[in-house]
């Protein structure tokens, strides 16, 4: 009887010779990591796999050496919602954030109560009465020292997206999500915040009158849209972009959360991707208002 599938069956073939090309490649079988690591450098070499594939499987290997604790969001970075807060400052937060999970705290931050889902809070809209209390979800708590695909597996068995990491005296440390592990396989993953290579950097009002600023931005149309003069400290110095002056700044690419003044201008770090930040929000410093751009 013929094959009621033959591309599907192709497809097998296909994936079976990807493999035993791998393991014919690779026998006898290295000793350690490092070894199989430039084995499969040498397979890519030879055209035995392609230069994707041996990305990913290199990372594969290395994740297997890393922990929460190497891929979490620290602590202070953490966007948390006070449960005690009025509704219009949690979706303010919701928004403004553009996360789809938010760690819940009662008092002081450390203490965590649950989490609570975006996507929850259009409940509310239907039953204003609805406590949001009742919304949350049970938090995840997660050893600093937890293996990535112990923590892996687990995300896909119980459907939990986060996890609150611990510290080894109980404190919280930090949170990682399912996207964070992921990234360590298959790189960065590109959401609502990335812009292509096509898109020029620009700036863009909300609606709580802060802006959101392209990283690569000019520094030139920043200076015009804010009426500053945002230079380097070292006058022999030279930048293009707003993300390459903040970065000389600060003597490191400032990560997600991280809050950077300038010329009057708090600059905090929404999104970054590659090795450089994609997206800032900018206000003015406290006591004053943003220009208006009209």
């Amino acid at each position: 009887m013929s094959d009621p599938h033959p591309a599907r069956s192709s497809e097998r073939e296909g994936k079976r010779s990807f493999l035993q090309k791998v393991a014919e490649f690779i026998h006898p079988a290295p000793e350690s990591p490092d070894e199989l690591i430039e084995t499969l450098a040498d397979a890519e070499d030879k055209q035995v796999i392609g230069p994707e594939s041996r990305v990913m499987l290199e990372r594969v290997i290395r994740m297997a050496d890393m922990t929460a604790g190497d891929v979490m969001v620290a602590a202070p970075r953490m966007d948390l919602v006070n449960i005690d807060a009025p509704f219009e400052e949690i979706l303010h937060k919701v928004i403004n954030t553009a996360h789809s999970r938010f760690p819940v705290h009662q008092g002081e931050r450390e203490n965590i109560i649950g989490i609570l889902l975006a996507k929850d809070l259009l409940k509310l809209q239907r039953s204003p009465g609805l406590n949001i209390r009742a919304l949350l979800r049970p938090a995840v708590f997660v050893p600093e020292s937890k293996g990535l695909n112990d923590l892996l597996r687990e995300f896909r068995g119980n459907r939990n997206h986060l996890a609150v990491v611990i510290d080894e005296f109980g404190r919280v440390a930090g949170l990682v999500t399912i996207e964070d592990v992921l990234e360590e396989i298959v790189g960065e993953i590109e959401d609502e915040f990335d812009i292509t290579d096509e898109d020029e950097g620009d700036i863009f009002a909300l609606a709580d009158g802060s802006y959101r600023v392209a990283g690569d931005t000019s520094i030139e149309h920043v200076n015009e849209t804010f009426e500053v003069e945002l230079r380097p400290s070292d006058p022999e110095e030279e930048f293009d972009t707003i993300g390459g002056l903040i970065s000389h700044e600060t003597g490191h690419v400032p990560k997600r959360g991280e809050q950077i003044e300038l010329a009057g201008l708090v600059f905090t770090v929404l999104h970054t991707k590659g090795g450089a930040v994609r997206w800032f929000k900018v206000v003015r410093g406290q006591g004053n208002a943003l220009a208006n751009n009209d």
